[in-house]
């Protein structure tokens, strides 16, 4: 089981985190040129949602089954580890306040009736939610 996470874990960024920089390209560009929030727009930014919701699902699993994560929290003087800290605390600390950000991003836009500010919030919450995905990835790890 915790291995089929792991490879789930792995590679559904391989997914999420090209539709999320396409999300903000998207919505960047559509913010500034006055464009109508249209049904592959909100398509966009649901399915981009989902998949980071299902992200986190299989990373909340992982952190508490797998050999990292909550586990390093028993090590005495995980903190002084860079690598035990990344998984025990930044990693998903960092990972819950991004998919956070892209969910009230999603939220907002949904209850919004004006086009530019519901293009205007997808792109500035997807875009923080990607920056700070990308500096909490374990890239030695995700990458070997």
């Amino acid at each position: 089981m915790i291995t089929g996470l792991q490879h789930l874990h792995s590679g559904l960024p391989y997914l999420l985190l090209p539709l999320l920089l396409i999300s903000c390209i998207v919505f960047w560009m559509r913010s500034g040129n006055g464009a109508s929030f249209g049904k592959s727009d909100k398509r966009l930014a649901l399915i981009t949602l989902i998949l980071s919701h299902l992200q986190l699902v299989f990373g909340l699993l992982l952190y508490f089954t797998g050999p990292k994560g909550f586990n390093y929290t028993s090590v005495s003087g995980f903190m002084k580890d860079s690598v035990m800290r990344l998984y025990a605390v930044e990693h998903i600390a960092v990972m819950l306040i991004s998919i956070t950000l892209i969910t009230i991003g999603y939220s907002r836009a949904k209850r919004s009736s004006d086009n530019t500010k519901k293009f205007r919030g997808l792109a500035i919450f997807y875009s923080l939610g990607l920056l700070l995905i990308l500096s909490r990835i374990p890239w030695d790890a995700w990458l070997s």
